[in-house]
């Protein structure tokens, strides 16, 4: 389609324009919206799936908020293409991931309605927190909501954030939950389950009816219903739920796709004080069907035919590093015992899902929780185990006092895999793995390798293997050099040279 064909979209500039809509109107131009981000991201890929899912969230947001005046906040960045769009970056959207373009993520630098840039994990409630204070401070009305999704709500600095911002009654904010049961593989741990309990409990839906027939009614009405609403809803849900827990009011599941009910919820919302949660249910690839069946493939496809959605393959028959360290692992872990498998939230990205389909009971997948990771595959290493710990090299700046700690200091036989060393290309500034070699090349005890090629990489895995000591090995992006390394006899590489 031409930008002609979109009715709607082509008229729409700034979220002052989007208030203009009607109802019906707005729904038409999610659905415009929607195409054009499948169109876009089809010829130019991007973090595609994550998006699709937040397209009315992005809206209604912009419909109800005053941006930028009010604060959005978006955790990680992998589905904003909508709000990006909806801000004026409409043209400059083609250009995303690209020298000279815009930032696939939120950038401050960009744009006046990215309040706070993104590419890492679990900050949106802190940084948000940050913002409602500072605002409180300075006697300032405008409101600020974090945008945080289940996978994310798994990393410890969100947990920090919530402790934290609980702890101020006063202080206005919003945190919403965008809850697909996905990170960018299928979501895991605790978290998930008890999402996933509370998402389809009767108590809790029953209750969220209860609730906004109050919060139809008058303002003195809602005043009440703000008085009484933590005592109704911990009778009614027996004191079980997590957030009321930590002194966020609870409002939720909502329908993350039903315009009309998430307009109408963020209105309510926006006028309560102190913090508050609102849990929105949405689909991960919502619109586009080959993103909903395979979502961690469609989380970020590379280039696609928009109608058929036939998926085209990038050129070269050279090996992927990514799947050199994948099978590998899994030739290790048949001919040892104690090899494990240890990684964030990662398994696709790595290929780490390799060995997590062939020996499931000795993979594990934590969460957006690198410095746990760290500290587990010590753990595993302090009885007996060689985890093989696999973390992005950006990522890895994360658990630094963890690799320093609790495995060089006390030698253990950690073997860390540092994925995307180097410049990553399109994912930008947030994703650059350059600071590793720095960064611990001066920690004691602690041995770095980096490959040439596919054949040096499954060798330094096996001297990982032998050494008995920490050893870390980064290796790039994308395809090696092309040189035969399946079906090759493991060779033990001399450490220090």
């Amino acid at each position: 389609m031409t930008l002609d064909e979109y009715k709607l979209l082509r008229k729409i500039d700034s979220p002052r324009d989007l208030k203009r809509l009607s109802a019906e109107e707005l729904r038409t131009y999610c659905d415009e919206l929607r195409r054009y981000i499948i169109e876009e991201c089809s010829v130019n890929p991007g973090h595609l799936a994550s998006s699709l899912g937040a397209v009315e969230l992005a809206a209604a947001l912009h419909y109800v908020f005053d941006t930028p005046g009010d604060k959005i906040v978006w955790d990680v960045g992998h589905q904003t293409y909508a709000h990006k769009i909806i801000t004026g970056r409409r043209e400059a959207f083609r250009t995303k991931r690209q020298l000279g373009g815009i930032s696939g993520f939120p950038r401050m630098a960009e744009s006046e309605y990215d309040a706070f840039g993104g590419g890492h994990a679990s900050v949106s409630i802190s940084a948000a927190f940050g913002m409602a204070k500072a605002a409180e401070l300075r006697g300032e009305k405008h409101r600020v909501v974090a945008v945080i999704g289940d996978g994310s709500m798994t990393g410890g600095l969100a947990f920090e954030g919530l402790n934290n911002a609980g702890a101020s009654k006063r202080t206005n904010l919003l945190v919403i939950l965008n809850d697909n049961n996905m990170a960018i593989d299928q979501a895991t741990g605790a978290l998930k389950n008890y999402l996933l309990k509370i998402s389809t409990s009767v108590h809790y839906n029953r209750f969220k009816q209860r609730l906004w027939g109050v919060l139809s009614h008058t303002p003195r009405l809602l005043r009440l219903c703000q008085k009484a609403g933590n005592a109704v809803k911990q009778g009614l849900l027996n004191k079980s739920n997590l957030f009321e827990s930590l002194n966020f009011r609870y409002f939720g599941p909502v329908d993350g796709h039903n315009l009309k009910e998430l307009v109408r919820t963020l209105r309510a919302l926006r006028d309560i004080e102190g913090p508050k949660l609102l849990h929105v249910m949405t689909v991960k690839g919502k619109g586009f069907l080959p993103a909903e069946h395979d979502q961690p493939t469609w989380h970020a496809p590379g280039c696609f035919n928009p109608d058929t959605g036939e998926r085209i393959a990038s050129a070269g028959s050279a090996s992927r590093y990514q799947d050199v360290f994948g099978e590998t692992l899994v030739e290790l872990a048949e001919s040892d015992r104690r090899v494990v498998g240890v990684t964030p939230a990662m398994p696709t990205g790595c290929s780490m899902n390799m060995l997590m389909h062939a020996m499931p009971s000795r993979c594990f997948d934590v969460g957006i929780a690198e410095g746990h990771a760290v500290t587990f595959s010590a753990g595993l290493a302090a009885a007996g185990m060689v985890p093989f710990c696999n973390i992005y090299s950006t990522f890895m700046q994360r658990a630094y006092d963890n690799v320093i700690h609790d495995v060089a200091i006390q030698d253990l036989p950690v073997v860390m895999c540092l994925d995307r060393g180097g410049i990553v290309g399109e994912d930008g500034v947030t994703h650059h793995g350059v600071f590793d070699m720095a960064a611990f090349g001066a920690v004691p005890g602690l041995a770095i390798a980096a490959p040439m090629d596919e054949l040096e990489l499954r060798n330094m895995m096996y001297t990982g293997l032998q050494w008995g000591h920490p050893f870390m090995i980064r290796y790039p992006r994308g395809s090696g050099a092309g040189r035969m390394w399946r079906g090759a006899r493991f060779e033990a590489l001399p450490v220090g040279r």
